[in-house]
């Protein structure tokens, strides 16, 4: 079963993007907002997709806040990490945030929220997983 692992400080968000992927997608699900446990997970190939919530109110690593554009920027930049597709998932849906973002962190896609259409958002991270 491939994994999900949601990078998301909303309780609601995440609880709501893990029903609906283990539902429709038939996907295992893990959840977590702190940096050092999602670098350990990816660097232990323990998710095999990663969804990044841009605005990560209570994220510190280093003693520093990071939000998930710098986090996204660490794992891309570690050769241990970088194939592990990112899919950044925002509220801030304006004109050229896609095209920004995506190019700021080298993330792989991009998700605005709230989601709607729960299919196209599962068919979207069935997309970039990764095929055995």
């Amino acid at each position: 079963m491939k994994t999900v692992l949601i990078v998301e400080d909303d309780p609601i968000n995440a609880r709501v993007f893990s029903k609906i992927l283990s539902k429709r997608g038939g996907l295992g699900v893990k959840h977590t907002e702190n940096v050092e446990e999602v670098i350990k997970i990816a660097k232990a190939k323990e998710a095999d997709i990663i969804l990044m919530d841009v605005s990560l109110a209570h994220s510190v690593y280093e003693g520093r806040g990071v939000d998930g554009i710098k986090i996204t920027q660490l794992l891309k930049g570690n050769p241990e990490t970088a194939s592990l597709p990112i899919i950044l998932v925002t509220a801030h849906a304006m004109e050229g945030d896609r095209e920004n973002f995506l190019k700021q962190s080298g993330a792989d896609e991009y998700i605005s929220k709230p989601v709607v259409d729960h299919q196209e958002f599962v068919e979207k991270i069935m997309s970039l997983l990764p095929k055995d």
